[in-house]
């Protein structure tokens, strides 16, 4: 049975995903490239030999805080304007320049917006132990997991969580899905 097509909202937090996590990226790449399995199925286990676990349920995210942190993005770092542009013609030296600014704009407006701090206290690639019951939404297992915890490896990225956002508030009537007014000078 096909999968349904995830939202606007869900896609646009799975490119931020992509964009902010290498390593899903990495595995995004594989599978699109035929390198990787899409994953469990109902008819083929998980690397653990255990079936998949029950999808739990969905729920549908007003879109009005996505389509704002996009406006956000696109004024201050024109990251709409940079994302939409087919880049394959410029160099590397110009895509670098032109990054910086973006990259410059992104990281005012998440400091001006939100709060983040990291999952995980610990170094990157220190050795940590995970015990029975670790928060799953928060940590990602990669690699060769077999058996249950306790789970004992490399903490390869520490995760980021956001502690507090600071959106504005939106007047009555706002078009939030304008992420960026269409200009005519006169």
């Amino acid at each position: 049975m096909p999968r349904p097509t995830p939202s606007f909202v869900r896609r646009i937090g799975l490119a931020f995903s992509v964009l902010f996590q290498p390593e899903l990226a990495a595995r995004l790449q594989q599978l699109r490239d035929g390198d990787l399995p899409a994953g469990p199925t109902a008819d083929r286990p998980s690397a653990s030999g255990a079936a998949p676990a029950a999808t739990p349920a969905l729920r549908e995210n007003p879109p009005g805080a996505a389509l704002q942190l996009i406006g956000l993005l696109q004024r201050e770092a024109r990251f709409v304007d940079f994302v939409q542009e087919d880049v394959g013609a410029y160099s590397d030296a110009d895509i670098g320049a032109a990054a910086r600014v973006v990259h410059e704009g992104c990281r005012k407006v998440l400091r001006e917006h939100f709060s983040i701090g990291p999952v995980r206290s610990e170094a990157e690639g220190s050795r940590i132990t995970l015990a029975e019951g670790f928060d799953a939404a928060a940590i990602r297992l990669t690699g060769n997991v077999v058996g249950k915890a306790p789970f004992t490896g490399s903490l390869s990225h520490r995760g980021w969580r956001v502690t507090e956002s600071r959106l504005p508030k939106l007047a009555e009537g706002h078009d939030a899905s304008v992420v960026a007014q269409a200009e005519v000078e006169l």
